[in-house]
């Protein structure tokens, strides 16, 4: 299980790779460390985008072009990192997308036959899915699959093809299509089941308070990134990911050998508090 989540710096000197960001930057430019978090709390990959730019797109470069060991089943990210055609993609790769959803009231659930009666949720799930959409676009589905499996195209620049501005491609609009059975799947277990929201919430404060600890780390320059290239950019954070991993590493070993002395020494150890323990503090 990974995160995904998106650390500001300001960048002050000139920069093609820089942008306006009225939210996080104002009256400056920016970029964002799009970084990637692993359940054990180690960053993996990051990919640093200009701060115009939104996030979405580069989700999949970073599980489909990571350079670890690791074998990603579950992703899961804040309410701004999805879409019906990120649902689709995802879910054709074999990938379990879980964002948080802040906009409950807001969200839609579809259904495929119009004549079914779902129960309670009968009134709820008024929309009806696309299904020739879905069936007459299944063997792009399985060429676009392929190709990002392979590596022969990359996700993010797929994904800008398939939506250029407010104009949607016909196979981006059959993907967003089977994402929203996805969608629904997935708003119905976060409505439902508690401890599904529990794990998703539990991975963002990790990765939140990762990210806190990385802006500790990073109070050179007023914390901003002073690199006018993006290779440069890039090997400054990646830099910073990698003493950010060596300090979670070193903690880790340092609080198991506590553990182990306070066992040795006779004190019982609740399992509950050890559950609770994090290698990411930073006083």
């Amino acid at each position: 299980m990974v995160s995904a989540d998106g650390l500001r710096f300001v960048v002050p000197q000139k920069s093609l790779h820089a942008g306006l960001n009225r939210k996080y930057f104002p009256g400056q430019r920016g970029v964002t460390y799009y970084n990637f978090v692993s359940n054990q709390f180690s960053g993996f990959h990051g990919i640093v985008i200009p701060g115009t730019l939104g996030e979405s797109p580069f989700l999949l470069d970073g599980l489909l072009e990571h350079q670890t060991e690791l074998r990603v089943q579950q992703i899961i990210t804040d309410t701004a990192g999805y879409s019906d055609l990120i649902f689709g993609l995802f879910w054709l790769l074999g990938f379990q997308f879980s964002p948080r959803l802040a906009d409950l009231g807001d969200s839609r659930l579809w259904r495929l036959d119009p004549k079914a009666h779902y129960g309670i949720l009968n009134g709820v799930a008024r929309n009806c899915l696309r299904r020739e959409l879905i069936v007459e676009n299944w063997d792009e589905f399985l060429r676009v699959a392929g190709s990002l499996k392979m590596g022969t195209v990359k996700p993010s620049e797929l994904i800008r093809g398939l939506q250029r501005g407010n104009k949607i491609s016909t196979l981006g609009r059959a993907i967003g299509e089977l994402g929203r059975i996805r969608k629904t799947m997935h708003l119905l277990n976060y409505i439902s089941d508690a401890t599904y929201r529990r794990h998703i919430l539990t991975q963002l404060n990790r990765h939140e308070s990762r990210n806190g600890l990385a802006r500790h780390v990073f109070h050179g320059q007023k914390g901003e990134l002073r690199q006018r290239y993006r290779e440069g950019q890039e090997d400054q954070l990646g830099a910073l990911g990698l003493v950010v991993n060596a300090l979670i590493l070193w903690t880790t070993r340092y609080m198991n050998a506590a553990l182990n002395h306070l066992r040795d020494s006779g004190y019982v150890v609740d399992p509950d508090d050890e559950k609770r323990l994090s290698p990411l503090g930073s006083k």
